[in-house]
């Protein structure tokens, strides 16, 4: 199972790569620079599940597997939010 501070990891992953697609300054000025950063962002989620693939609940495992981001952002902050009760 994952630990607070690796869901808060992957929270902020998720988060910023919402930030960058809905970046549309950044899209007016440099769309290829938006998507270099979308794709890091993205190779750093699929690293992050790699690594921790054995700790990571099924359910969040369903949601990263299928690219499902923003299913996974919601499980994640539900979960982090279930450990600060």
């Amino acid at each position: 199972m994952l630990e607070k501070v690796e869901l808060s990891e992957l929270i902020g992953l998720l988060e910023e790569r919402l930030r960058v697609i809905g970046d549309a300054e950044m899209r007016e000025r440099d769309p290829a620079g938006q998507l270099a950063r979308l794709q890091e962002v993205s190779e750093a989620i699929v690293a992050f599940h790699a690594a921790h693939r054995a700790k990571i609940q099924p359910r969040l495992n369903h949601f990263l597997e299928n690219c499902s981001y923003s299913k996974a952002l919601d499980w994640a902050v539900e979960a982090v939010e279930a450990l600060e009760k």
